[in-house]
């Protein structure tokens, strides 16, 4: 007999569960010291972090009992606990930020792969603009910082077991950049069976069978991870106080001068130790997470902790009408008294997953934003749409790739010559899924400053110089292609059927 995910979300436990629960713990943790008998003694330093970090996550997630939240405690936020940008814009710049800006560390969160765009390795390393990466905008953001203000803002970045190498060999190329580059890797904790709630692993191995036995936790983990690494320390000694978290696929999160000033500027005692910047809710956002105020505290959201019965209504962009940017600004001392005190209580998001050979697993994760409620004086601040620019799929790539915006020190903005702000709604086919595939459908991006909306479905290709004005709806059926020819000018058009254009 075991206890299952579902016993454990029904309600309070009898003695026999509360039996089964201290047994489902007792194996899991002989099965850790198992695994990490396998390691060499260097790796097994490590790795017993990692698996103290997770013990505690397992542990708590066999004491769940229902949803996290109590649908009936859910508040609106009070008006001063989010405050709009421009308030804070208001308050104008001190004569010179430099200082502000030398208490500032960047983080980014590079622990991802590039695999839902059909990229191998990290997802930063991707071409987005002009042949930069995400990474290397990141760092021209930084270094041009740094020149103009005479400030040495660092960048750190937080790799996974899946990044860390791949970055590492590309990070020789910045070492001439004015911008110092600090490296530190999340955690590598073991997927567990669904049913028997135990490690899948059969060493400390990452290949071979092993392949698919770990996962990194989510970003909730930079709390722990950065502290083990020794950095937050050595970062403190420097005299930073904030970190500028987000992450690295959101070509809008640069650091915003607005923002670092009025954090700086609050006396001792009312230190602001934790800014979310959240941005209005539009049609595509809605399973975004979002600011609550709950039994007292701000608190985020997800959509993992709603109860089903409240999907829509948490979806609705009336009732909850703003959402997380995962752009956050988190005072280093807090981190470091909260990590010490081991009260950062952050949610735990269940997350299923079927392997390659049938396996049901589950990975245990957290958010960094669920951290909002431990801090003091946490407030959000809504900020305009263009500092949430994610680059998530070939749809979102086009855009940027596009003259929507412009690039200037690593920053993209909207083009002046576009007349509303409003970003285009583009949705392309699975044809262009994969970078490799997106791109040689495109002899060159189109001219899309009038586009409103573009759908793209089935085999198309797009000639030189094509312009996209209004709503562009090109649909090639089954076996049909279409092939938009060089030059040409859609404004509010449909195409369907067969065009081809064949060199003779």
């Amino acid at each position: 007999m075991s206890l299952t995910v579902d016993d454990l979300i029904r309600g309070p436990m009898t003695e026999f569960e509360e039996k089964l629960r201290q047994q489902h713990e007792a194996s899991m943790h002989q099965e850790l010291e198992v695994l990490l008998a396998t390691a060499n003694k260097a790796e097994a330093e490590v790795s017993r972090k990692d698996f103290n970090g997770f013990k505690n996550l397992f542990h708590r997630f066999l004491q769940v009992k229902g949803p996290s939240v109590d649908w009936a405690k859910i508040k609106r936020p009070p008006e001063e606990s989010v405050q709009p940008y421009d308030r804070i814009k208001a308050k104008g710049l001190p004569e010179s930020i430099t200082s502000c800006l030398n208490k500032l560390v960047v983080v980014k969160l590079n622990g991802g792969l590039g695999t839902s765009m059909g990229c191998k390795g990290p997802k930063s390393l991707i071409s987005v603009r002009n042949e930069n990466t995400f990474l290397d905008l990141t760092v021209q953001q930084i270094e041009h910082l740094n020149k103009t203000f005479n400030a040495d803002v660092p960048l750190v970045l937080m790799n996974s077991f899946n990044t860390d190498e791949d970055t590492k060999k590309i990070l020789q190329k910045y070492t001439h950049h004015r911008v110092k580059i600090h490296t530190f890797n999340q955690s590598r904790y073991p997927r567990i069976n669904k049913e028997s709630l135990l490690p899948i692993a059969k060493s400390m191995g990452m290949n071979g069978e092993n392949t698919e036995a770990w996962y990194p936790p989510g970003h909730g983990d930079i709390y722990a991870s950065f502290c083990n690494s020794g950095l937050l320390d050595k970062l403190l000694a420097e005299g930073r106080e904030y970190i500028f978290v987000s992450n690295i696929d959101n070509l809008g999160a640069t650091v915003d001068l607005f923002i670092l000033h009025h954090l700086m500027s609050q006396p001792a005692d009312k230190r602001c130790e934790f800014v979310m910047e959240v941005t209005d809710k539009t049609r595509a956002d809605v399973k975004g997470g979002t600011l609550i105020q709950y039994e007292d505290h701000l608190r985020l959201l997800e959509i993992a902790q709603v109860p089903k019965a409240h999907v829509d209504e948490f979806k609705s962009v009336t009732k909850f009408k703003i959402f997380n940017t995962n752009n956050l600004w988190i005072s280093l001392p807090a981190i470091k008294r909260l990590q010490e005190k081991n009260s950062m209580d952050l949610e735990i998001i269940v997350n299923p997953k079927t392997l390659d050979g049938g396996l049901n697993v589950i990975q245990l994760e957290t958010a960094v934003g669920a951290a909002i409620k431990s801090f003091k004086n946490a407030m959000g601040v809504n900020v305009p749409r263009s500092r949430f620019l994610p680059v998530k799929t070939s749809s979102d790539l086009l855009l940027v790739m596009s003259n929507l915006y412009s690039l200037d020190a690593g920053s993209l903005t909207m083009s002046k010559k576009r007349e509303f702000p409003t970003t285009p709604h583009v949705k392309l086919g699975s044809s262009f899924t994969k970078v490799q595939d997106f791109l040689t459908r495109f002899e060159n991006i189109p001219d899309m400053l009038e586009l409103d909306h573009l759908t793209v479905s089935g085999d198309v290709t797009f000639g030189k110089n094509v312009s996209l004005k209004g709503t562009v709806i090109i649909i090639a059926n089954h076996g049909d292609r279409i092939d938009i020819p060089a030059g040409a000018m859609l404004e509010n058009k449909i195409v369907s059927g067969n065009l081809r254009i064949l060199d003779h």
